[in-house]
């Protein structure tokens, strides 16, 4: 394995942690599927080509140089992604967390997550997982309606699915729900009910994904040949914004474009990671976030499982890129991902990373009322958040 000091711009760690240096937390992707579903465009590969006792190796020796990048914890959090990392044996995912445990310390109150299909978790495999560390499940329903399971791709029942949660809910202290909407053929009545179904299931949180088609997934080649139509832009933006009126009259607000939580019940890694927190990316295509003291520095491991493996065994690092952020790269992605929060980003924040924003466009935009009324603190609006990615490039300055 190459020494870090000799990769290109990038500087080691520090072993001090320096009062700066954002908080920590690990991401660990699980690449492996029982079923591929059609929309997704994910890092994913077939179960088939799993064999748990084969990935052990690569993902400790990942950990270890991960240690070699950033020394210095705690870890606040954990999140098991994929992929379906509920097919993990749960002793293996005990092992890691001892690993991140040793190697940087685990912060008392760590959040540790980990995504579930539910298929893949009947209550005893789900109580294997919370002792082995896992405290947020998860769960990817996608729908509450037979129908729209079967044109997903997934291969569990409302029944089954109504079931995992009810267990899920009554081991974990923190569960969240996962539904795509703005699926073809579906009505605005329909998305309401559905969506109230839901929200008396009680969950904490939810995550709620308007469906998109992208390329490389067997949705875009269906939907091009005209199999099947998308909802229409007006459609959509109405879905999104009766989905905002019922989860806030249920409890549950917005706290960032797609997720909804109860008091307390936010994501803790994923709020981190729009703040702008440290992240190492672990598993086949993951990316990293990491602060080495004197550079902030963009992983993006390997995609495909075995040539990831396989590097990491030889002696390499599993990278497919690292690379050092330059301030101009940094400056963009505290916009692009602080402004997909409802709390937006500080202006203090923005004026020390020197973030140039365009004051007459920003001017603009909050005359429109797509951006807040707030001299300390650039936020988009409930109405902005349907146009963000326009608003994301309007308010830097050229």
């Amino acid at each position: 394995m190459r020494s870090p000091s000799s990769w290109p711009g990038v500087l080691v760690a520090d072993a001090l942690r320096l009062e700066d240096t954002p908080s920590l937390g690990v991401y660990i992707h699980w690449p492996f599927c029982a079923a591929i579903c059609p929309y997704c465009d994910f890092n994913v590969h077939p179960v088939r080509d799993m064999q748990a006792a084969d990935w052990r190796e690569g993902y400790f020796l990942a950990l270890a140089h991960g240690q070699t990048m950033r020394a210095d914890g705690p870890v606040d959090t954990v999140f098991f992604g994929g992929g379906t990392p509920s097919l993990m044996p749960p002793e293996l995912i005990a092992d890691l967390l001892a690993d991140i445990d040793r190697r940087w310390g685990l912060a008392a109150d760590a959040e540790i997550s980990l995504e579930a299909n539910p298929v893949s978790a009947p209550q005893a495999h789900l109580q294997a997982l919370k002792a082995a560390g896992i405290t947020r499940l998860s769960l990817g329903v996608q729908a509450l309606d037979a129908a729209a399971l079967k044109f997903l791709g997934r291969t569990h029942s409302l029944e089954q699915a109504e079931a995992a949660f009810v267990a899920a809910h009554g081991i974990f202290d923190r569960v969240s729900l996962d539904l795509i909407y703005a699926r073809p053929g579906q009505s605005l009545d329909g998305w309401a009910q559905e969506l109230e179904h839901a929200l008396a299931l009680a969950p904490s949180h939810m995550s709620l994904y308007q469906l998109t088609i992208e390329p490389d997934t067997p949705f875009f080649k269906r939907h091009a040949a005209g199999k099947f139509q998308m909802p229409d832009e007006a459609l959509a933006a109405d879905m999104y914004e009766l989905t905002q009126d019922l989860c806030a009259a249920a409890g549950l607000p917005a706290y960032e474009v797609s997720n909804h939580a109860r008091e307390g019940h936010a994501c803790r890694h994923n709020l981190a990671s729009w703040r702008g927190g440290d992240y190492l990316g672990i598993g086949p295509g993951a990316h990293g976030r990491v602060s080495t003291g004197q550079a902030r520095v963009a992983t993006h491991a390997l995609a495909k499982p075995a040539a990831w493996l396989e590097s990491l065994v030889g002696g390499g690092d599993g990278f497919l890129e690292k690379r050092r952020l330059e301030p101009v790269d940094i400056q963009a992605e505290t916009v692009l991902l602080g402004l997909r929060l409802v709390e937006g980003i500080s202006m203090s924040r923005l004026e020390a990373e020197g973030v140039a924003l365009d004051g007459p466009r920003i001017a603009g935009l909050r005359a429109a009322g797509l951006i807040a009324e707030s001299p300390h603190k650039l936020a988009v609006t409930q109405a902005g958040r349907l146009l963000l990615d326009r608003i994301t490039d309007a308010v830097l300055a050229d």
